[in-house]
């Protein structure tokens, strides 16, 4: 099938990264997945080679093209660990646009430079042990002292949240009111009161580092503050839209992936004298497959589209997000039932697949909320 959203210069840039993906993290993923971690080299040999900034402008060492860094979202599925996958995804398509967007020059210049060329690892940190979805929910707050702000509270589940040399946290600055009283700040690793207390074991996802955050007493600067005051949650709002489209995106990249090993795997496999290709209950799955995976990423990419075009497609995401995730996790596991014993072993990609796409319904919104968001916007 063929697509128009990409151009010649995309598809060249495909072919780069695909190479270094399989060249230069897969043959590790099983190395990486065991430690629970990847190496931080990764991040700056990714920078070196100009992945890292493909969205962001020229003048703080990108290259401005937002399509670019979608066809990188899509081959990183190749690693053989989304693990490794989310802890890019998390500094370039969730930490650093939140600066890029409302960032003053100063902020850009100290924050998007080095984590352009991987010098530096960002976080985004809004969820809290006792507020996920309902973001207005968070404890964490920051009182004013001078000039500068004393932050105290906690958050959970932050993606490169162990070893993140600065984070994004959204704070209450006002206590007495919800959505509006959210700002976020920046806050500097090596502030004295911020630690990562403790790293998250999980299903799946491993290799990328998840951790519990602690804030005591933090003390920072006026300038910390990112944009304006009480102005955090629709900060985090603007940029849910890019999320749940890398999110999205990469579900359908790493479904065709499977797809691909599994018809490959049918017309190998021999049972009663034929390849189980032959078979109608196996050849029908794998259609099955290659249809749900053809039906998200032609919606994936219309929702694409409509975002590089300069539209909030807000509703449309919330639908490509909650389509393209559960129909990953639905192809892993028919994949698994394709290859038999072989699927339920550590040996063959497909038992990891099916836990690392697990967190694709919960993660970056629940499917609960992208089904509230899909019913408000038909006025129910």
């Amino acid at each position: 099938m063929s697509y128009d959203i990409f151009q010649p210069v995309h598809e060249d840039f495909r072919k780069t990264v695909r190479e270094f993906v399989e060249n230069e993290l897969a043959p590790h993923a099983d190395e990486w997945e065991e430690a629970e971690e990847f190496p931080r080299e990764v991040y700056s040999r990714m920078g070196e080679l100009g992945f890292l900034g493909m969205s962001y402008p020229e003048e703080y060492g990108g290259d401005d093209d937002r399509l670019a860094e979608a066809v990188l979202h899509e081959e990183m599925t190749r690693a053989g660990s989304a693990g490794v996958a989310a802890g890019i995804g998390a500094h370039i398509g969730i930490a650093m646009p939140q600066i890029n967007r409302f960032g003053t020059p100063e902020q850009k210049e100290k924050y998007l430079v080095p984590g352009i060329k991987g010098e530096t690892i960002g976080a985004l940190g809004i969820t809290e042990p006792e507020a996920g979805s309902d973001v207005a929910g968070i404890k964490t707050y920051a009182v004013r002292d001078g000039s500068d702000w004393i932050i105290n509270g906690s958050k959970t589940f932050i993606t490169n949240g162990v070893r993140c040399d600065w984070v994004v946290a959204a704070v209450k600055t006002d206590r007495e009111k919800g959505y509006s009283g959210i700002s976020q700040f920046i806050i500097d690793r090596g502030t004295p009161g911020f630690e990562t207390s403790k790293k998250i074991k999980k299903l799946g996802w491993k290799a990328s580092d998840t951790g519990e955050l602690s804030f005591i007493d933090v003390r920072v600067p006026a300038d910390a503050l990112l944009g304006e005051e009480g102005r955090g949650f629709f900060q985090i709002m603007a940029n849910f839209v890019w999320e749940r489209l890398i999110m999205a995106l990469g579900a359908v990249a790493g479904a065709q992936l499977l797809l691909e090993l599994s018809v490959m795997y049918a017309k190998e496999r021999q049972a009663f004298g034929q390849p189980i290709g032959k078979f109608q209950a196996i050849s029908h799955t794998l259609a099955d497959m290659a249809m749900e995976i053809d039906v998200g990423r032609a919606y994936t990419y219309h929702v694409l589209k409509l975002y590089i075009e300069g539209k909030e497609p807000v509703k449309e995401v919330a639908m490509a997000k909650l389509y393209t995730q559960s129909m990953a996790c639905r192809v892993a596991d028919r994949a698994i039932q394709i290859h038999g014993g072989y699927g339920y072993t550590e040996e063959y990609p497909f038992a990891r697949a099916w836990r690392d796409m697990r967190l694709g319904p919960i993660g970056g919104g629940t499917d609960e909320i992208m089904r509230e968001i899909i019913a408000r916007s038909h006025g129910l």
